[in-house]
């Protein structure tokens, strides 16, 4: 049964549902694991649960593994491909064991390599949306974008995007081939995207805008406490709004939020999630549970007021949180 609308990202003809999947939790990281550790069969059975629920595309990367979330995808859409939108991303560079030596490579040589590796494991023979996952400060956008033109020209792409890019790069690339998305965090954690200007150019150039970490990378569930509650390989240990004085203080802007929730019968990661949709952008709420995922999807049929969305703004105001995004590799 289909319980969410889709909606058009950006302007050149994708088609997705208003909430999609972020799979990267179904996986290791490079520097473990992300929200504690996973199992396959559960995962794959939360993809196929997403599509029941009207959600239509899942989102992936090389990286996510590495290789690993990728198979894994391509193990659970098997016979059943028609019915995603598959979203992956390259820009990491990953030797051919899939090992990341914490660089970046967006060469067209190296774009080719990607998507050949991307199609084999997730068992399909065109990717929907394919998008840089970070820039290569060493390579132009210019030949990167192209390189990935030539995929859609070839058919082996769809639609192609950006994630994590600033407003000059984002111009430089969508005139050598119109971009589908932009994909940033967003969330009532991070507004970083209304700071820099990048949410507004997006819609000035009908760029499609994809949230991830809408929930805050889960901080805005509400369900962390204390670092503690980390699993010891849990990568968010590693992230500086999780660690220190930072977490504490990013503890008590949840803390509001809860509360906030509460008054409203509703839950503050469900709260979150209906804030980031009610901006008018697709988000991708990431998790490896059916109950985590029903609980996102209940999300969407919840309305803020515009008072009560200023009364969110007021709550968790623009710059409010304390650390930065992620950890410095150098």
């Amino acid at each position: 049964m289909n319980t969410l609308p889709s909606v058009a990202l950006g302007s050149q003809g994708l088609q997705v549902s208003i909430e999609g999947l972020g799979c990267m939790g179904m996986s290791p990281a490079p520097m473990g694991t992300i929200y504690g550790p996973a199992d396959d069969a559960e995962s794959i059975a939360t993809i196929h649960r997403a599509r029941e629920l009207g959600v239509t595309m899942l989102d992936t990367a090389d990286i996510y593994g590495p290789l690993h979330n990728e198979t894994l995808i391509g193990q659970a859409i098997a016979g059943r491909r028609d019915q995603y939108i598959l979203a992956t991303k390259f820009g990491f560079h990953l030797d051919e064991q899939g090992h990341w030596d914490y660089g970046f490579n967006g060469r067209p040589e190296y774009v080719r390599t990607s998507i050949e590796g991307s199609l084999r494991r997730l068992k399909t023979d065109y990717i929907d949306l394919y998008y840089l996952h970070r820039l290569d400060p060493s390579t132009p956008i210019e030949d990167t974008v192209g390189a990935m033109s030539r995929l859609v020209e070839e058919g082996k792409v769809r639609y192609l995007g950006l994630s994590e890019v600033d407003a000059d790069t984002l111009r430089q690339a969508h005139a050598v081939h119109p971009l589908t998305a932009l994909e940033s965090e967003y969330s009532l954690f991070d507004r970083s995207v209304e700071e820099n200007g990048m949410l507004a150019l997006c819609r000035e150039l009908g760029i499609g805008f994809v949230a991830y970490s809408p929930l805050g990378r889960g901080f805005l569930s509400g369900e962390i406490k204390s670092p503690d509650d980390f699993a010891p390989d849990d990568s968010r240990r590693y992230f500086p709004r999780y660690t220190g004085e930072n977490f504490y203080k990013n503890l008590e802007l949840v803390e509001k939020l809860k509360s906030w929730a509460l008054t409203k019968d509703t839950t503050p990661a469900q709260l979150a999630l209906a804030w980031v949709l009610a901006q008018e952008v697709v988000c991708i709420p990431g998790t490896k549970r059916r109950t985590y995922l029903e609980a996102n999807v209940a999300a969407a049929s919840l309305t803020l007021s515009p008072a009560e969305l200023a009364e969110l703004d007021a709550l968790l105001p623009v710059g409010s949180t304390a650390g930065e995004a992620y950890p410095s590799f150098s």
